[in-house]
């Protein structure tokens, strides 16, 4: 903890003129006021106060500033009263107390009113001084330091979940990146233990090429020397929540991400910038679509500087941000940097419009709720900030959709989504959520995960809770059908076997368990010949037998779910009711032909796979169909025929125009029907129809 004397001297080193007395008086009466009151790590509760402050003396804040976090807490926590701070320390420094204070105190009904009085709140205090702000952020990043202290590890991942959703996010929209990385970091350790530590490792790993990040960094400058440009070159590995979050973004590992190092080039003049950025791209590839100038265009937090990914070497992509040393400091301290180059109070209005715009929209709010539905969290640009129903944040990529949103809140609901409502109305699961949508999860106990919701899933975790399902899924189904298929070769055997005989199979076919058997079964890793010889040597045709097989049964595929134990042949695209066959190959589960598809001999012949009887159950219903229909060339036809569809309580899942001419026009149409029955009623219908010349099922 810093010592009173040692915190004044760091004020006074980049303030000579700060107010010296005050600040001592402020360390006095915050140490006088938390008394013998201690923290969780067993420390004075006193020292967290002044550790925030030395957190805020790093980004040269003024004296007030100081003072205040000194004081942050005292109200609050202690018996202390705003009316004694405004008289000691006068109006400015008890008005930013008061702001610091509203934003941990917050007191309401419901959780949908915590949450929208908690931004309410924020909102005012920022509007009113960015300096609250300020303080609020280095008060959580102590707290984050030290949040391993705390016993209850709910509690724990509650501020670290907050942490991650509010404060590192405003950190980035402020600007102060180095602020945000440190949140981050220390959230993510909390939250994703595993993942943090196993990229830790590795990171650590590749710190033993440290030198080779030293060596790039000074080949870059003295690239840019050469060309007569002063620059200071730098690298850096990538934080960890960094990478974490680009491998679930971008669904890779590691190992896969090229641009894990990361090399800063700090020159004098905003000239030498775009002069260095082509001396770069001269010598090293630029690579496509990776080059930002945000020195012409600014981001909203005032962020300028050039980056550009280039081709290092062989293999290597870096990337390299070119700025200023102004723009290097506005970089790493944001808003804060204005305090250690001008010493000016900086006004919301002036330097943070996105606040503005926030506060108009606090302003037009009638309630609560209405600010929760109506605010579209313009201070998070580059992520997605949705609500719950009950107003609690989630923070998600772009891109993402409700089934993102589902699992983001709990496994569980995503695992049982059966729709979405966004702002109260239903919507696909594949809808793109937009910052500040109020997203409501409709679930069922009877659902369960889709192998087709993978396509529109973004995050790591939502994707990774479907692919588990699907896998177990898929073994549970391999293993049903490698039973009914056993039970198949079972009967074709000229006597019946036991378990011993099944134990004694095993052994001989080199599986690990009966289980094991079941899946090669499904698979075909292993032939119906070879498991018959396995359960009763020469039941497979040997010389000593002459046993005629009986007659295979059919295997009923009710229950099995289409992509996971069977797949439906696209070239057929067999519904229920069909007479069917399956064609089972070595390592793969059993493709379903229609019985008359002219392709199941082609394919048996061309891999070598093997027939299997097989049957719709009996509650077997909805299937997918291709049909072909010939329309008149005139207006109204493809409405006549989609109300055709419609009043024969089918849907339509996609639709290709093939052909057109001056006469007809033939579609494929993709269809959703319950059975053969009901697509053969269907299609009677469409060949009625005066729009229609020809109706046939592809």
């Amino acid at each position: 903890m810093l010592r009173q004397y040692e915190l004044v001297d760091r004020v006074l080193s980049y303030d000579p003129q700060a107010d010296e007395a005050m600040l001592n008086r402020a360390y006095v009466f915050s140490v006088n006021a938390h008394g013998t009151q201690k923290r969780a790590s067993g420390d004075p509760y006193f020292s967290h106060p002044i550790e925030v402050a030395g957190i805020l003396t790093d980004l040269h804040l003024d004296d007030e500033t100081i003072a205040t976090a000194i004081l942050h807490d005292t109200v609050e926590d202690t018996v202390a009263t705003p009316e004694q701070i405004e008289q000691l320390f006068g109006p400015s420094v008890a008005r930013l107390v008061d702001g610091v204070t509203k934003l941990s105190k917050i007191e309401a009904e419901t959780e949908s009113q915590r949450a929208a009085e908690n931004l309410r709140k924020f909102l005012l205090a920022m509007s009113d001084d960015i300096r609250v702000l300020l303080v609020k952020l280095a008060d959580r990043l102590h707290n984050m330091r030290t949040l391993h202290y705390i016993a209850r590890p709910e509690k724990r991942r509650r501020i670290a979940k907050e942490t991650m959703d509010i404060y590192a996010p405003l950190a980035e929209r402020i600007g102060m990146y180095e602020f945000m990385k440190e949140m981050q970091t220390l959230a993510f350790r909390e939250l994703e233990p595993e993942a943090y530590e196993s990229i830790t490792k590795r990171l650590e790993a590749l710190e033993s090429e440290g030198h080779r990040i030293e060596k790039i960094a000074q080949t870059i400058e003295t690239l840019i020397d050469r060309a007569g440009i002063k620059a200071q070159v730098g690298g850096r590995q990538k934080h960890p929540y960094s990478i974490w979050r680009k491998m679930s973004e971008r669904h890779v590992s590691l190992e896969q991400l090229s641009d894990v190092m990361a090399f800063r080039a700090i020159v004098e003049t905003e000239e030498e910038c775009y002069r260095a950025l082509g001396v770069i791209h001269r010598k090293w590839p630029m690579v496509p679509g990776r080059f930002k100038d945000y020195i012409s265009t600014p981001k909203r937090n005032g962020y300028r500087s050039l980056h550009t990914t280039v081709f290092f070497g062989d293999t290597a992509r870096i990337e390299v941000q070119i700025r200023t040393r102004a723009m290097h400091a506005q970089a790493e301290f944001g808003i804060a940097a204005h305090w250690a180059y001008k010493q000016d109070a900086v006004r919301p209005d002036t330097q943070v419009p996105w606040i503005s715009d926030l506060v108009e929209i606090l302003e037009a709010a009638d309630s609560p709720e209405e600010l929760l539905e109506h605010t579209k969290m313009a201070m998070y640009a580059d992520r997605i900030f949705a609500f719950s129903p009950k107003g609690e944040l989630i923070q998600l990529p772009k891109g993402a959709t409700p089934i993102d949103f589902a699992y983001a809140v709990h496994t569980d609901l995503g695992d049982q989504a059966v729709g979405a409502k966004i702002n109260g109305r239903m919507v696909p699961l594949r809808t793109e959520i937009a910052n500040g949508d109020s997203v409501q999860i409709l679930r069922s106990k009877g659902q369960s995960p889709q192998p087709n919701w993978l396509a529109f899933a973004t995050t790591g975790k939502a994707r990774a809770a479907i692919r588990r399902h699907q896998r177990l899924k898929e073994r549970q189904e391999t293993h049903a059908l490698g039973r009914k298929l056993y039970d198949d070769i079972a009967a074709r055997l000229p006597a019946p076997v036991g378990p011993d005989a099944v134990a004694t199979a095993v052994k001989r076919l080199k599986l690990a368990d009966e289980d094991a058997l079941l899946e090669a079964i499904a698979r075909r890793k292993v032939s119906d010949a070879a498991v018959m010889e396995a359960l009763m040597p020469g039941s497979a045709g040997g010389a000593d037998t002459h046993v005629a097989p009986p007659q295979r049964h059919a295997i009923s595929i009710t229950g099995l779910t289409p992509g996971v134990a069977y797949t439906l042949a696209e070239c057929c695209r067999p519904v229920p009711g069909d007479r069917i066959v399956g064609i089972r190959r070595e390592g793969e589960g059993i493709t379903v032909h229609e019985i008359a598809c002219p392709q199941i001999g082609d394919t048996v012949d061309a891999d070598g796979g093997e027939w299997v009887d097989l049957a719709w159950g009996d509650k077997a219903e909805g299937g997918t169909a291709r049909i072909a229909v010939t329309l008149k060339n005139e207006p109204g036809a493809l409405g006549a025929i989609a109300t055709v569809i419609g009043a024969h309580k089918a849907n339509i899942l996609g639709l290709r125009m093939d052909n057109r001419d001056t006469t007809f026009h033939t579609n494929t149409i993709e269809i959703e029907v319950r059975n053969a029955s009901h697509l053969t009623r269907l299609l009677a219908a469409l060949r009625a129809a005066d729009a229609v010349s020809e109706a046939e099922r592809l």
